[in-house]
């Protein structure tokens, strides 16, 4: 959905709850607590922070009130749910992303609620299934420093490793790994591909030991020191894929961590899957908030990996 289109549709708080209750009961409104269908509505003033909507549920054994954010991560959230529509809008337009500080101007909020904010919306950009097909396979690297005169070379403990699938023709998939070596990469792979699947990889050492393991229907590797392609022996799908989340990282974030380099990757293949689908895109990424657990800013900032 174009930003033009969530300012106009979604320009109030009413607006945003219609659409987050026509989301969650398609087929009539239902408390929360006991799934019950008999409720009434109670309207109240407007107020800070509060939903002037309530329902309450009129079976005897419950008797709770709700709201059409009740059980979301919207329930307790101290911005507006026009904000919120427009962040998500923006994340999913954006096709190298959109920094925290961009998203602190747009919205008038401060850069951390910015940050938590865009993390909480990627933390629901998340997809399920098997590769299938021709998938190719390649690993790609992201560096702390970049070699410069004087310093040719970069760290191993400085280096952060992607490793990306791509269907021909279908899902891509970013997945960060500790390292590129078999034991590492065969797992990961074996986890997002189908058996079934024709693997199409570079001639690197870690896929030649893969590919004797026979885990798949079949292995294709193309030489990259002969030729980048020839005729369906290529990596290009991965290799473009790779491109277009570098220059994301590099040109529009600068610099992410290794903690959250995963949520930076389910976001960026998340938009590529729906490229062709901007309101499928918006629609899917506020169901998942609306269902989804509530990532907390604590939880967000803790030492140990989320």
């Amino acid at each position: 959905m174009k930003l033009i289109d969530v300012t106009q549709k979604f320009s109030t708080e009413v607006k945003c709850l219609d659409y987050i209750e026509a989301m969650r009961w398609p087929h009539g409104v239902g408390c929360v607590h006991c799934g019950s269908m008999s409720v009434s509505t109670i309207t109240r003033s407007t107020g800070k922070n509060k939903r002037t909507r309530i329902y309450q549920c009129l079976e005897k054994e419950c008797g709770k009130q709700f709201s059409a954010t009740s059980g979301t991560i919207f329930n307790d959230t101290h911005l507006p749910l026009t904000k919120w529509f427009m962040a998500i809008a923006m994340i999913c337009e954006a096709k190298k992303g959109i920094s925290a500080k961009q998203l602190e101007r747009h919205l008038g909020v401060n850069y951390r609620t910015a940050w938590h904010l865009a993390h909480r919306i990627r933390e629901a950009m998340q997809d399920g299934g098997l590769l299938t097909g021709v998938v190719e396979a390649d690993h790609t690297y992201f560096s702390a420093r970049k070699p410069r005169k004087g310093r040719p070379y970069v760290k191993k403990e400085e280096t952060d490793v992607v490793l990306g699938m791509i269907e021909r023709g279908g899902k891509l998939r970013l997945i960060p790994v500790k390292d590129a070596k078999a034991d590492i990469t065969g797992p990961v792979l074996e986890k997002h591909i189908s058996p079934d699947a024709i693997l199409q990889t570079d001639a690197h050492a870690t896929f030649e030991i893969i590919g004797e393991k026979g885990k798949f229907a079949g292995h294709r590797m193309i030489n990259h020191r002969k030729s980048y392609a020839m005729g369906e022996n290529h990596t290009q799908h991965i290799e473009s894929a790779f491109s277009l989340l570098k220059r994301g990282v590099y040109g529009t974030f600068h610099k992410v961590s290794i903690k959250h380099l995963g949520r930076y990757c389910n976001e960026f293949s998340y938009r590529f899957n729906r490229r062709g689908a901007q309101l499928e895109m918006f629609d899917a990424t506020l169901k998942s908030l609306t269902r989804g657990d509530v990532l907390s800013y604590k939880k967000l900032t803790s030492p140990v990996s989320v």
